[in-house]
């Protein structure tokens, strides 16, 4: 019997990647220190799993941006806008790489980055590939052979961890018509034979290949390149053993095409999808190993080695010990590094911390599991036992989890509580006089620059060298210069800045019941960016207001509307390390309840447009289509809930981003909110045909430039986004925006951006009004 994970976290325990990458970004450091930091992490990593007692250790799960991103390099798919970097013999890889990522703007040269989305229902970000018909590829980058070879010297023979050919081509995307990315299957398996050969000539055993669009639905072409892809492998590479692994889902009924794959093993997501472990036991040939995913690799809770052992038992009851592996439910990337971090005095209690595991504790858990299954009986390994039952029963029985008031106000929900009282179209008759507004409106989606001096002030008041007081001059002053500036520029909207917010859901976790949370529990969300999940222990509810305070300051400023800016319930929900012990609708609910009570005490304070952020909305679908019904419907409800309980003059916002519209667009203008503001300048305003198409009747702010790119757009390419967007849409329901919120931006780069937006806004206004007078 195997031990095994599928990936570890890639930051650093101390985010030591973050920090290099940026002061690389910077010019602050070299490239080799930048290098030198990404071979120390990696070598931290092998020693801890090593250490645990991980048998089969994954290397090429490390990546200096986004693993998505290091395939496209690897196959050389390329997009031609960055070949001038390319052939520039004096331009390290490692800064066409970044390019692709994050867009570059120097010596001459002006390149929007490639298109991010989310990675499957979870909150990380991958880079998307972009693929035109007859695509080329070619080996491009020996990463993942080099990596291989780099854990070899330091005495470890890895699994290398490698995204399948399948569901890379279907993770992309088609940048010409005429063709499917699957078509492509073809041109793009040499390349792998040719990596897998090089692996298994450097003595590789075991490589795993990632395929979890195995968990998705498949049309028959699809079907059919997995069997191409893996008969093709397997006759290339005889002697390795590829490990095909699923995550974040069952097989279901790509089980049969999973289990006739001529591979060596198949991994299952347990977790996700228990009740698949006895299908699979009776369809898997005998000479196919299985690797049972029972420790969750997306959330933070001790694994129950009882419930996992019972598992393991019937597994062993129809496959030998020598044909199970043990492993992780998918990759560790989305969870924290390290419980040990969490020294005394953090947010976190001793009761709370002995129900976690962070990513190290975890690959303890594995070794752990196979120990017990194979001699419960030993003295120490029943003690070990036990003290895990200890840990799980205290979290059952625990007093701080239930609150009998928060259970009655979710169990009196009716539909009122999810229904305006007028439609938009009446709505809208009551707001346009109530705001004032121009044609094309201008604002922002929130937040501005934490600037160092933003960061450093929260940093001092939490070690008590600032007054709560002096930290609230201060934010003050920064808030009033926020509004000064949108004001002096000519914004329409104008919002506080959040100065005084860390994360957008940690801030509100700060302050809701049922929340704790971490000195250094990060996880990666993309590139450099990293962020805290709360953890969400216990039942939901809203001691007193949360973000009354700031806006109305911010209100009594101008005379121009303040956005209230919340973050909403489904965000919260899937931003959050969530609580096991009851439906994820249900805490939804309890989150829903609290933002509706925030929400009517902004109103009460004269906030006339209040925005409820879902970024997150689409990243919570279920991965079977047939799943996506009863998920929408919660989600969706859960919106209103917290939306609906303000009068009809008052505007609702909505904020979403990287998210693929077209097949939920009937539950997006389900929400009902009266503006939506949604990314659009990577896809370069394709996102907007689902809208046209629907004719979705409310109001929408389609992104006009991309705030996760440092390159400053110009006015004429901000006015040929909102000409495509006018293309497709009615110009009464157009606002104007950034695609996110700024608050990973420098100033450099914000001021001119907005400046420019706010032009490109008055320049479509002047053509406009010319067109409808002539």
């Amino acid at each position: 019997m195997l031990t095994h994970n599928l990936g570890y976290p890639r930051i650093g325990s101390k985010r030591q990647l973050k920090k290099a990458s940026e002061a690389y970004w910077a010019g602050k450091s070299t490239l080799r220190e930048l290098q030198e930091t990404g071979a120390n992490i990696r070598e931290e990593n092998w020693k801890i799993q090593q250490e645990a007692g991980i048998d089969l250790i994954p290397s090429n799960d490390f990546s200096f941006y986004d693993q998505v991103l290091d395939m496209s390099f690897t196959v050389g798919a390329i997009p031609e806008r960055y070949h001038e970097i390319v052939t520039d013999q004096k331009k390290p890889e490692l800064d066409l790489y970044f390019a692709m990522a994050r867009g570059y703007q120097k010596n001459g040269l002006d390149i929007i980055a490639m298109e991010m989305t989310k990675w499957f229902d979870t909150n990380y970000h991958y880079i998307v590939p972009e693929f035109k018909k007859n695509q080329p590829f070619k080996l491009f980058s020996t990463k993942i052979l080099d990596e291989f070879k780099e854990a070899k010297r330091q005495g470890i023979i890895t699994k290398p961890v490698i995204l399948g050919p399948v569901s890379y081509l279907l993770l992309g995307k088609e940048k010409e018509k005429g063709f499917k990315r699957i078509e492509l299957i073809k041109n793009l398996v040499p390349v792998y034979l040719d990596i897998l050969k090089k692996l298994e000539e450097s003595n590789a055993t075991w490589v795993q290949l990632d395929e979890p669009f195995l968990a998705m639905d498949l049309d028959q072409e699809e079907k059919e390149a997995f069997e191409y892809t893996y008969k093709t492998i397997r006759k290339a590479c005889p002697n390795l053993k590829i490990l095909l692994t699923t995550y974040f889902g069952g097989l279901d009924e790509n089980l049969d095409l999973a289990c006739e794959l001529p591979v060596c093993g198949l991994h299952l997501d347990l977790v996700r999808a228990p009740k698949q472990l006895e299908k699979t036991l009776d369809k898997l040939p005998q000479n196919l190993s299985l690797s049972l995913g029972l420790v969750d690799g997306r959330n933070i809770w001790k694994n129950d080695f009882k419930a996992s052992l019972e598992l393991l038992e019937l597994a062993k009851g129809k496959k030998s010990e020598n044909r199970l592996l043990i492993a992780s439910s998918c990759s560790l990337l989305h969870s924290p590094c390290d419980l040990e971090e969490e020294k005394s005095g953090s947010g976190l209690t001793a009761e709370i911390q002995q129900w976690l595991a962070f990513a190290k504790q975890k690959v303890g858990e594995i070794a752990s599991l196979k120990q017990l299954a194979l001699d419960s009986g030993l003295p120490e390994n029943q003690q070990l036992l036990e003290e895990n039952q200890k840990a799980i029963q205290s979290k059952k029985t625990s007093s701080i989890i239930h609150k009998q008031e928060v259970g009655q106000a979710v169990s009196s929900l009716t539909p009122g509580h999810s229904t305006r009282n007028k439609p938009f179209g009446e709505r809208r008759k009551l707001q346009t006089p109530n705001l004032n507004l121009p044609l094309f409106p201008t604002t922002t989606i929130g937040s501005f620059p934490q600037t160092k001096e933003v960061r450093q002030w929260r940093a001092l008041k939490k070690k008590g060298k600032l007054t709560q007081n002096q930290y609230d001059e201060l934010i003050k002053s920064e808030t009033e210069m926020a509004i000064r500036w949108q004001e002096g520029i000519g914004l329409d909207v104008l919002v506080h800045g959040e100065f005084e917010r860390n994360d957008m859901v940690e801030y509100f976790g700060e302050q809701l019941e049922g929340f704790v949370f971490t000195q250094n529990g990060w996880v990666q969300s993309y590139g450099s960016r990293c962020v805290k999940p709360p953890i969400i222990y216990g039942d939901v509810s809203r001691p007193e207001p949360m973000t009354v305070g700031w806006t109305s300051f911010a209100q009594s400023l101008t005379e121009k509307n303040v956005k209230g800016m919340l973050t909403g319930p489904v965000t919260i929900l899937q931003w959050s390390f969530v609580r096991n012990d009851q439906p994820r609708s249900t805490t939804c609910q309890q989150i829903a309840l609290a933002i509706r009570e925030e929400v009517a005490d902004l109103e009460k304070e004269g906030i006339k447009i209040i925005q409820i952020d879902e970024p997150a909305l689409r990243e919570g679908l279920p991965l079977r289509q047939s799943d996506w019904e009863a998920y929408l419907d919660w989600a969706v409800e859960c919106f209103r809930i917290s939306a609906s309980v303000v009068e009809d003059k008052t505007q609702i916002h909505t904020h979403m981003c990287y998210s693929e519209f077209n097949d939920i667009i009937k539950h997006i203008a389900g929400m009902d909110a009266d503006v939506i503001t949604i990314e659009c300048s990577r896809s370069q305003m394709e996102l907007l045909d689902a809208f046209a198409e629907f004719q979705y009747p409310n109001e929408i702010g389609p992104g006009v430039y991309d705030i996760h790119s440092p390159r400053i757009p110009s006015k004429e390419e901000m006015v040929e986004l909102l000409e495509k967007a006018k293309s497709v849409l009615p110009e009464e329901q157009l606002w104007v925006n950034p695609d996110c919120g700024l608050k990973t931006r420098g100033w450099k780069e914000t001021e001119p951006a907005l400046e420019r937006m706010v032009q490109a806004a008055k320049a479509l206004r002047k053509t406009t009004v010319a067109g409808i007078e002539n």
